[in-house]
């Protein structure tokens, strides 16, 4: 049975219908196909304006701060995950919230960029795959935030999703990966939506800028999951999900 990874974000998991919208497409999948991955950049930007807290990113990644991971626990691995878990038992899965904290699923070291320390931001070095298989086993769907803990020094680090959902991806041998958001896929300088890219595609777009922002790491992880060999990669929206739209990326 092939293995789908989607990595639902922005806009469209804030968003009740959107969420039911997604749940749908799982619920569509045979039981123990799926593992979801999510973020929850637009709610914790949100949260931080109404806090007082800066908003800083690098490269498109957020700059965590002590008071900034607290809220991105208590949003991504509470909020966020608990909304998306619900929406999905809904439909009429069997899904089952973690973060990967829970039982050590995904380890990660301190991530830096371009010298640049950006504070409590992970890089994942290790996946426990047997946690999703033992829930996939049993024809549950794993609903999975970011949080992750540290390799050796038992940290909690925010990671961000696209790239916990590329190691999930590679991890697992996952046939396709899908990075799910609030656009359509990646935005060419036209404004049109390529239908496909391959690496050096890619890495040119976001070279000259036409890629920027939060598209950045996601691409990026699209290029990693590859690599690391995943089969098939999109870059889509939830309308897209179901119907084979968006931006494959081999």
């Amino acid at each position: 049975m092939a293995l789908w990874v989607l990595k639902l974000g922005g806009l469209p998991l804030d968003d009740a219908a959107q969420r039911a919208a997604f749940a749908a497409v799982v619920a569509a999948r045979p039981a123990g196909s799926t593992v979801v991955v999510h973020g929850g950049g637009p709610l914790i930007n949100a949260y931080q304006e109404r806090l007082g807290l800066p908003v800083r990113k690098v490269a498109g990644l957020r700059v965590t701060d002590d008071a900034g991971l607290e809220l991105a626990q208590m949003l991504l691995s509470g909020l966020c995950n608990e909304r998306l878990t619900a929406a999905l038992l809904a439909a009429g899965v069997d899904a089952c919230g973690l973060s990967g904290v829970d039982r050590g699923l995904l380890r990660c070291t301190r991530k830096w960029v371009d010298g640049q320390d950006l504070g409590w931001v992970g890089e994942i070095t290790g996946l426990r795959r047997e946690v999703l298989d033992d829930l996939l086993g049993l024809g549950v769907t794993p609903v999975v935030s970011p949080i992750s803990l540290g390799q050796d020094d038992g940290r909690i680090y925010n990671v961000n999703a696209d790239e916990a959902a590329a190691a999930v991806a590679a991890g697992m041998g996952a046939a396709e990966l899908a990075f799910v958001a609030d656009v359509p896929g990646v935005r060419l300088a036209d404004g049109q939506v390529a239908q496909r890219l391959d690496r050096a595609e890619a890495e040119g777009l976001m070279a000259d800028g036409t890629v920027h922002g939060g598209m950045v790491p996601k691409l990026r992880a699209a290029l990693d999951a590859l690599a690391r060999g995943v089969r098939a990669v999109r870059i889509v929206d939830v309308a897209g999900l179901a119907g084979g739209g968006g931006t494959v990326v081999v």
